[in-house]
C-alpha cells in the first residue's frame, strides 16, 4: 500500500503555485531589460483575445505564493468579470490596446467584400470561425462577419451559425465603439447598414 497521497487531476499544490510564481517573477526580471514601446496604463481600454474589450483598473505589485509580482487588473463590464495577470505575461497572453482607425477601415473593407463560401463540413468551419473570434484580431473577426453576414436580418442558417455571427458582431462593435467614443447601438446600426448594402 502506498504511503504517498496523489493529488487529484487538475488540482494545484502549494509547491506548484510557488514554483509557478517564482518562474513568472524570474521572467519579469529578465523582461524588464526589454522596454515596452507602448505600455499599459490605468484607465486604458484594452482587448483581451478570449474575453473582448475591457479596461485596466490597476497596475501594481501583489504577493502571490510568497513572491512579489507586478500584476495588471482588468475589468470586463460586458460579462461582469475581473481578470488579474502578471504584467510580464500580458502581451504573450493576448492582451493588446484598442486598434487604430486604419485597422477598422481595413476590417470594414473586408466586411463589404464577397463572402467566402466553403463546401467543408459545418463543424470544421464553426471551429475555424470560433478560433478567429477568439483570436481577438479585428480583421479576422471581420472575415467571420463577412462570411456569415446573411444572418444579419434573417433567421437563415443554423442556431450555431447565428450564435457565431452574434459573437463576432458583439466583439467587433464593442471595440469600434470604444475607438470612436460612441454607444455600441450606434456602431451596430452603422455595421448593419454596411452589411445590408454589401
Amino acid at each position: 500500500m502506498s504511503m504517498f497521497r496523489t493529488t487529484q487531476k487538475g488540482t494545484v499544490t502549494d509547491a506548484m503555485a510557488r514554483t509557478a510564481a517564482a518562474t513568472t517573477a524570474a521572467e519579469a526580471k529578465s523582461s524588464r531589460a526589454v522596454k515596452d514601446e507602448d505600455p499599459f496604463r490605468e484607465g486604458d481600454a484594452i482587448v483581451y483575445a478570449a474575453h473582448g474589450v475591457g479596461r485596466v483598473d490597476r497596475i501594481g505589485v501583489d504577493e502571490i505564493a510568497g513572491t512579489k509580482l507586478e500584476m495588471i487588473q482588468i475589468s470586463f463590464p460586458g460579462n461582469q468579470m475581473t481578470l488579474r495577470i502578471p504584467l510580464s505575461k500580458a502581451r504573450k497572453s493576448g492582451l493588446r490596446k484598442i486598434v487604430s482607425r486604419e485597422i477598422v477601415d481595413k476590417a470594414m473593407a473586408i466586411i463589404k467584400g464577397k463572402p467566402h463560401v466553403s463546401r467543408g463540413m459545418w463543424a470544421r468551419r464553426a471551429v475555424a470561425y470560433q478560433e478567429k473570434i477568439n483570436s481577438g484580431d479585428l480583421v479576422q473577426i471581420a472575415e467571420v462577419l463577412r462570411d456569415l453576414r446573411r444572418n444579419v436580418d434573417s433567421l437563415d442558417g443554423s442556431f450555431s451559425e447565428r450564435k457565431l455571427f452574434e459573437a463576432a458582431q458583439e466583439r467587433f462593435v464593442a471595440e469600434v465603439a470604444v475607438l470612436e467614443g460612441k454607444e455600441p447601438t450606434e456602431v451596430l446600426e452603422k455595421l448593419t447598414e454596411v452589411m445590408k448594402a454589401a
